[in-house]
């Protein structure tokens, strides 16, 4: 019996599922024909609840319904489709989205390119989304953001496939450090953005609203509304008062829909994706070359890391990432050849702590490098010191085996001063002169006093022997050019008990 009743109420489910259309994302006026209407949601909707076997059956609710949780009995034959099957968003019609349009068919070697780059990193993006409920066009965001690329960085600094800034960043838990930035980490990155979008769909009840704030942040789309209803004006997002970027920013995303949607309309071509992970997480549990893990793998470079874009360094650092991303089939092959593995180190490269503030080139010589390389691989600039303190990734001497600790991995940073202009200078030792008693007096550090004159950092020097140090440059104070409207002050003699009364105005340097 208790089967019967059960079957009886999933035909009539279906029977209603099949005659009432669900309402779409603010479509509040296909809500109010519903029996027990609800207003539009206010946050998205939670994840499907299942009841256990024997338990009575329920009415849905109306988040529950949103949440699209009717399994199809076949599978999608490939991602596309199965981002085509969970559109969820009111479509946005205007002539902002035909621009728009016309700008990507205009393009079809972009679309080629950031479609086909887009194979890596979809199916997870598509599978949380599902897993939160939340619409399958947020999966196309990437495209407008950064076409893509996780080795994204824009003017503003917002760095990653989903673009974060450096503070909102942090706020959702992106690590950022000399090692790793996780805001272009994949899951890291892709957990991040789909929270931030959480809380701005809670915030404003609508997705179209939440992508402008995603884009412009929620206080000033708060402001624009709070402004818009003192006015008595609409608060939809086509209503408010917005940047050029942000006015387009959903037109983009429409427009990017549209294609996926129908690419035969507009002559695009999309690469097969299969509805299949593209990827595997690894665990590592010891430091390890980025070449030689990629070598282990059997996959190129490059690929290697675009699966892991969030490493800084030519060295993955276990007690800082313990996993690495890599090709399905290639995870089995990394940990076989892992275990198999005899050829020699698994790190060429340590982390090195700089003891005094120093010139790369003295740091090079510390540790057996030469400068180029180790501005190339710590990301040194020219013309800056290196300042005690921060942490270098340098060559690993053959002695040492440990991995490097988990306080340096997490809190190493690179502290970086201008190299002030210095001028050669060659004095004469005093009595019982060394090297240190030299580096006081001139406020620099002993292994500059003996790099600059060849000897060790504890040698003394004979007295009246030739010293050679390096001091700063004293710019001279800049004066007030004649004006141009009003004659130069005659010259006049100078009584001794009066000063002059214009004084030099020193030039400040910018921060």
């Amino acid at each position: 019996m208790r089967l019967t009743l059960a079957g009886l109420a999933l035909a009539l489910l279906l029977a209603g599922c099949a005659s009432t259309p669900l309402p779409t994302d603010g479509d509040t006026s296909a809500r109010a024909g519903l029996p027990g209407a609800l207003p539009a949601p206010t946050q998205p909707p939670p994840d499907p609840i299942y009841a256990p076997a024997g338990a009575p059956l329920t009415a849905a609710t109306a988040y529950q319904a949103d949440a699209r949780t009717v399994v199809a009995i076949e599978p999608p034959p490939d991602l596309w489709a199965r981002i085509r099957a969970g559109f969820g968003m009111r479509e946005l019609d205007s002539p902002l989205v035909h621009q728009q349009e016309q700008w990507y068919v205009s393009r079809p070697d972009y679309i080629q390119r950031m479609t086909d780059r887009s194979r890596k990193y979809l199916f997870h993006i598509v599978e949380e989304l599902e897993r939160r409920g939340m619409p399958s066009e947020l999966a196309l965001l990437p495209f407008v953001e950064s076409a893509f690329n996780p080795q994204a960085v824009s003017s503003a600094r917002a760095a990653g496939m989903w673009q974060f800034m450096p503070g909102t960043g942090r706020d959702y838990d992106l690590k950022q450090n000399f090692f790793r930035d996780d805001r272009r980490d994949v899951l890291a990155s892709t957990r991040a953005a789909l929270d931030y979008l959480q809380r701005l769909y809670t915030m404003f009840g609508d997705w179209h609203l939440a992508l402008a704030a995603y884009n412009w942040g929620e206080g000033n789309v708060s402001r624009a509304i709070a402004r818009n209803q003192r006015l008595g004006l609409g608060t939809a997002y086509t209503d408010l008062k917005m940047p050029d970027e942000t006015r387009n920013y959903v037109p983009k995303l429409q427009a990017v829909k549209n294609i996926i949607s129908r690419p035969g309309l507009f002559n695009a071509e999309l690469p097969i994706i299969e509805n299949h992970p593209y990827f595997d997480m690894v665990t590592v549990d010891r430091d390890i070359d980025t070449a030689l893990a990629a070598k282990l793998a059997g996959v190129e470079l490059d690929d290697f890391k675009a699966l892991n874009p969030q490493l800084n360094r030519p060295v993955i650092l276990a007690a800082g990432t313990p996993q690495i991303l890599l090709p399905w089939d290639n995870a089995k092959v990394f940990q076989r050849n892992l275990a198999a593995y005899s050829e020699g180190r698994f790190a060429t490269w340590t982390v090195w702590t700089v003891p005094d503030t120093m010139s790369a080139s003295i740091a090079a010589r510390r540790v057996g490098m030469s400068e180029a390389e180790l501005r190339s691989v710590n990301t040194i600039p020219p013309r800056m010191l290196i300042k005690a303190g921060s942490v270098l990734v340098v060559p690993r001497p053959p002695s040492k085996q440990d991995d490097v600790a988990s306080h340096v991995v997490e809190n190493g940073q690179l502290s970086l001063a201008p190299e002030q202009q210095m001028r050669r200078t060659v004095i004469k030792a005093g009595k019982r002169e060394s090297v240190a008693t030299v580096a006081r007096r001139y406020r620099v550090s002993t292994a500059q006093v003996a790099e600059w004159n060849e000897v060790g950092v504890n040698a003394a020097f004979r007295h009246g022997q030739q010293v050679v140090v390096y001091v700063p440059v004293r710019s001279k104070p800049a004066v007030h050019a004649k004006s141009a409207h009003r004659p130069a002050a005659k010259t006049v003699a100078r009584a001794p008990a009066r000063r002059s009364a214009v004084k030099p105005v020193v030039q400040k340097k910018k921060r």
